[in-house]
C-alpha cells in the first residue's frame, strides 16, 4: 500500500472516530447538569419532574429531528415553526364550532387528525418544489413561508384560540401509555427509527452524501433531487405531528402556536453537533442537544429565573458549542 493511500485511510478512520465520539460529547455535560439540578432544587430528581422535562422536550425533539434531516441534506427550513401552528389549526378549525372561531363543519375528529398531517405534507411539497425543482434560495423561500403560514394561522381563526376540542383530536398529546405520556413514546420511536434509517439505510446514507457534496452524490448515481424533495416532505410532516402533540397537551390550538420555536430548534441541532454546512452530524447528538436545553430550562425554571435569562443562556450555549466544534473538529461555518 502506498504512503498516500495509507494517509487517506487514516484520515477516514480518524473522521469516522470523531463522528462517533461527537454523538456522545454531550453526555458528560448532561451528567454535570443533572448534578447541578439536584443541588439547586430537591424536586429536580423526582420522576414527575423528569416526565415533565421529557414531555415538554418531545415536541421540540420532533422539530429538531425534522430540521436535522434538512440540515444534513445541505438545506434548511425556517417554516417548520409555522407548520406547527397552521397544521393543527386547520384540523382544529374543521372540528370546532363557529361560535369559538371554528368552521362549524363538525368534521369527524379522526379525519381532522389526518387533515392535520396532510397539511404538513402539502407544505413540504410546496417547499420542495420551490427549492429543489425551481432552485430558489432556501432561506428566502422558507422565511417567506414562515411569514405566510403564520398569517394564515392568525386569519383562519381570527386570532382566537380554538378550545373544547374533541378528545380524539387531542388524544396523542394528552394520552398516557404505561405511565408515560404518549408523546414521549412517539418521539422515542421516531428518533430510534430515524437513527437506524440514517445509519443503515441507503437513502439515509444518500442524505449524508448529498449534504457533503451533491455533485459527487449525483455522479455516484444518487437521485439528488428526489431525495432532497422527500426530505422536505418528511420534515414538514414531522412538524405537523409536533403541532398535533402540542395541541393535545395544551387542549387547544393557539393563534401563536409554535412562534419563535425555530430558534430553539436550531439551537438544539447546533449544540448536538449537526453541521450547518450539511453532510455531518448524528441524530443521537441532536437528541442530546434537545435534552440539554430541556434540562437547562427546567433548572432555571425551578430556580425561578426570569424567562429572558433562559433565552440568554441558550444563546451563550450555542456560541460555546460552535466554538468547541471549531476547535476540536475543524467545523467551519460558511461565510
Amino acid at each position: 500500500m502506498s504512503e498516500s493511500a495509507m494517509h487517506v485511510g487514516s484520515n477516514h478512520l480518524l473522521k469516522g472516530l470523531r463522528l462517533r465520539l461527537s454523538a456522545f460529547a454531550l453526555v458528560p455535560v448532561l451528567g454535570l447538569l443533572i448534578l447541578i439540578g439536584a443541588w439547586a432544587n430537591e424536586a429536580f430528581l423526582l420522576p414527575a419532574n423528569w416526565l415533565n422535562i421529557l414531555q415538554q422536550s418531545s415536541i421540540l425533539a420532533l422539530l429538531v429531528l425534522a430540521e436535522s434531516l434538512v440540515l444534513i441534506s445541505g438545506k434548511f427550513d425556517l417554516s417548520l415553526e409555522s407548520t406547527v401552528g397552521l397544521a393543527p389549526m386547520i384540523g382544529g378549525w374543521l372540528v370546532s364550532a363557529a361560535a369559538i372561531g371554528g368552521s362549524g363543519l363538525a368534521l369527524n375528529p379522526y379525519l381532522a387528525v389526518v387533515a392535520t398531517l396532510i397539511v404538513g405534507v402539502i407544505i413540504g411539497i410546496f417547499n420542495g418544489f420551490l427549492i429543489v425543482r425551481l432552485k430558489l434560495n432556501a432561506f428566502i423561500v422558507t422565511l417567506s413561508m414562515l411569514i405566510l403560514l403564520r398569517g394564515v394561522t392568525l386569519g383562519l381563526a381570527s386570532g382566537k384560540t380554538l378550545y373544547d376540542l374533541p378528545p380524539e383530536f387531542t388524544y396523542l398529546g394528552s394520552a398516557v401509555w404505561l405511565g408515560i405520556p404518549a408523546s414521549i413514546w412517539i418521539c422515542a420511536w421516531f428518533f430510534g427509527f430515524g437513527w437506524f434509517f440514517m445509519r443503515y439505510h441507503r437513502y439515509g446514507r444518500a442524505i449524508y452524501a448529498i449534504g457533503g457534496n451533491p455533485e459527487a452524490a449525483r455522479a455516484a448515481g444518487i437521485r439528488v433531487e428526489r431525495v432532497s424533495f422527500a426530505v422536505f416532505i418528511v420534515a414538514s410532516l414531522l412538524a405537523s405531528l409536533a403541532g398535533l402533540l402540542l395541541s393535545g397537551r395544551l387542549g387547544a390550538v393557539t393563534a401563536q402556536q409554535g412562534s419563535n420555536l425555530i430558534f430553539t430548534t436550531f439551537a438544539a441541532a447546533v449544540i448536538g453537533g449537526i453541521s450547518l454546512n450539511g453532510g455531518k452530524g448524528s441524530l443521537a447528538g441532536a437528541l442530546a442537544g434537545v435534552l440539554l436545553l430541556g434540562i437547562v430550562t427546567n433548572i432555571l425554571t425551578l430556580s425561578q429565573i426570569a424567562s429572558f435569562w433562559i433565552d440568554a443562556t441558550f444563546g451563550a450555549i450555542i456560541l460555546i458549542a460552535q466554538t468547541f466544534a471549531r476547535v476540536t473538529g475543524g467545523e467551519r461555518s460558511q461565510e
